[in-house]
């Protein structure tokens, strides 16, 4: 499989790797999603935070009251494709899910109640929130800030973030990002991502197929990929309840370091958004766009955050909001170490 890289909130496209479930952009390669209003505030040392995001959990959730339209979309499209899955599973291969999945339990930190409490919390309360089992959770080693998921048939999902990713971002942000991973298993993108990634790597190398199914495949494949995670933005939007913690995160990963962090600013970000929107508006602007993003798994960080503002000002998230039910004493305070 060559060099097998498990990238997910936004990744480069390399024939030579692969991306899961990420959060990251392909121009960002990870300062992963997080999620803050106005300016983003540093933590301090032994600073007390407060886990829970929020004071409502949706007990009746289903994956298609926050599926984004072009989600839905592309979907039937993929489904449409005769062969698809058959040939995914075939690029896959049992010894392919076994490599996958002892590099990254062999080289990351498995969070419990007992080791990295406050991280296990955070998933813990964020799949309560969105009503679905949480998955197990991995810290790995890594200087590229990054998030994914991994579902293997017939063994339990997992979710991966990387300690640079924890540096990064606040403790709400970090939880807005663990929301969109659980986004793409609410929705059962874990077995598409992991076949559409292994299929458009194994596009390059089946001898004399691999043209082909390049080009009949790829284009669409990378378009359903940018519609799954406008849908799990959503779900991170879901958990954090406020959109500027969302935006926040896909401002740090456009351009955000720890240092730089009480600078930021979500409403110029917002305003840089509606910019490139206007800058691609033209005949000559809407082709350079479509140009800059055809080969990308990710939407650009900008376009996410405008996708994000406009869905928490709708009536569809707003009636969501309305039939949560309401959590009385969810706030559980913590000291940990902070920035």
């Amino acid at each position: 499989m060559a060099s097998v890289s498990l990238s997910s909130l936004c990744l480069t496209q390399n024939p030579n790797s692969i991306s899961f479930s990420s959060i990251a952009s392909d121009h960002v390669r990870f300062g992963s999603p997080t999620i803050e209003f106005g300016s983003v505030k540093k933590y301090r040392r032994d600073r007390a935070v407060v886990c829970r995001a929020s004071s409502v959990v949706f007990r009746n959730l289903d994956a298609d009251d926050f599926r984004h339209p072009l989600d839905k979309q592309n979907t039937l499209i993929l489904r449409a494709i005769p062969g698809l899955n058959e040939l995914g599973k075939i690029l896959l291969g049992s010894v392919a899910e076994q490599v996958m999945l002892l590099e990254n339990i062999g080289t990351s930190l498995l969070v419990s109640k007992d080791q990295l409490s406050g991280l296990h919390q955070l998933m813990v309360e964020a799949a309560e929130i969105l009503n679905i089992d949480a998955p197990d959770l991995y810290v790995r080693q890594s200087p590229v800030p990054n998030a994914y998921t991994l579902a293997i048939s017939g063994k339990k999902p997992f979710v991966v973030v990387h300690t640079s990713l924890v540096e990064l971002l606040t403790r709400e942000e970090l939880q807005a990002v663990l929301a969109h991973e659980l986004g793409h298993l609410k929705c059962d993108h874990g077995v598409w991502l992991t076949f559409a990634n292994i299929l458009t790597l194994g596009a390059y190398t089946i001898p004399g197929l691999g043209g082909m199914i390049a080009q009949s495949l790829e284009e669409q494949l990378f378009r359903w990929l940018r519609a799954a995670e406008l849908t799990c933005d959503r779900a991170a939007l879901l958990v954090a309840q406020d959109p500027k913690v969302v935006i926040s995160v896909l401002m740090k990963l456009a351009g955000g370091c720890p240092s730089l962090a009480d600078q930021l600013n979500v409403d110029a970000f917002l305003e840089q958004a509606r910019s490139y929107d206007k800058a691609s508006s033209s005949p000559v602007g809407w082709y350079i766009r479509n140009a800059q993003t055809r080969q990308l798994s990710h939407p650009l960080p900008v376009l996410r955050a405008r996708e994000i503002d406009e869905w928490s000002r709708s009536q569809d998230y707003t009636t969501l909001l309305k039939h949560a039910t309401q959590i009385t004493g969810a706030k559980k305070v913590l000291t940990t170490p902070g920035r």
